[in-house]
């Protein structure tokens, strides 16, 4: 498989200028398509009930909301082309009205990648909803950027948090263009269950083993440590490896159960330092 088609969720916050900068390199090291989409999302705001009976008044706020929003897409479309210009790469700019979430996942299935932010800080929840929609509904990779920090390339020292389960097997084969590029490419088994249908008798041999047959060499290691969280081991690890992408299986369990009890992707999401690549 090859990245022939990169699409980045673009908007008028400061942190989609490292979105774009990080998607139009991956754009021009892979030779890709980049398009840049910015979702002209108005919803209607929530009125008192003294206000509700005044549909002009609504109707006002919304058409300048819309102006306002439109006002905003020019100027990050000026700031896209110019990358597309800088990078010397083919792309599109693509501004639809709507639900960012629903039509942020509609346009991801139609793209070999999909790079977003991270939620905020502030945990507001139309990030939240966007990330969640994409990474369940468009059945594409997604490459998740870090709301702080700057990456000034990403894929050439990847981590892979390997768990010997269906969704990392999907995220380490949509990551294979990238791993094929990469410097240097380490699989870290976190906990690993010894036997058939976990990791067998040597965690980590089977898809080093595969990925050797893709041209990918790699390094695998083991860590067992019950008592911390898998995610704070493997962001742990990146540090220390001075990773500039981690790759990893997208909610193993329920939405449910990872938004009462947590898990790895949930942490992830909440604490990542560094790009994660996801895949459910």
């Amino acid at each position: 498989m090859a990245l022939n088609d990169v699409l980045v969720h673009l908007d008028s916050t400061p942190q989609a200028a490292t979105r774009l900068a990080v998607a139009a390199d991956v754009a021009r090291r892979h030779q890709a398509h980049l398009t840049g989409l910015f979702v002209v999302d108005v919803s209607p705001p929530i009125m008192g009930a003294a206000d509700a009976g005044s549909g002009a008044v609504l109707a006002g706020l919304i058409d300048a909301m819309r102006a306002d929003a439109i006002e905003a897409a020019g100027k990050v479309e000026a700031t896209f082309h110019e990358a597309l210009r800088r990078e010397g790469i083919a792309g599109e700019w693509r501004a639809p009205e709507g639900s960012t979430a629903e039509l942020v996942s509609l346009h991801a299935r139609y793209a070999d990648l999909v790079v977003l932010g991270q939620a905020d800080a502030a945990g507001a929840p139309a990030g939240a909803a966007v990330l969640a929609a994409t990474i369940f509904d468009s059945g594409r990779p997604v490459l998740v950027i870090p709301y702080a920090g700057s990456f000034a390339s990403v894929g050439q020292r990847v981590l892979i948090g390997w768990n010997a389960g269906r969704e990392a097997t999907r995220a380490v084969h949509d990551a294979l263009p990238l791993l094929a590029q990469a410097a240097s490419v380490t699989i870290s088994a976190v906990n690993p269950r010894i036997g058939l249908g976990a990791h067998g008798e040597q965690p980590g041999a089977d898809i080093a083993r595969h990925l050797a047959r893709h041209g990918v060499t790699v390094t695998v290691e083991h860590t067992v440590a019950p008592e911390i969280g898998a995610a704070d081991i493997l962001l742990n690890r990146a540090s220390e490896l001075s990773a500039d992408l981690l790759v990893v299986g997208a909610y193993g369990h329920s939405r449910l159960r990872e938004f009462l009890l947590g898990g790895v992707t949930r942490s992830l999401l909440h604490q990542m330092t560094v790009p994660v690549l996801l895949s459910h």
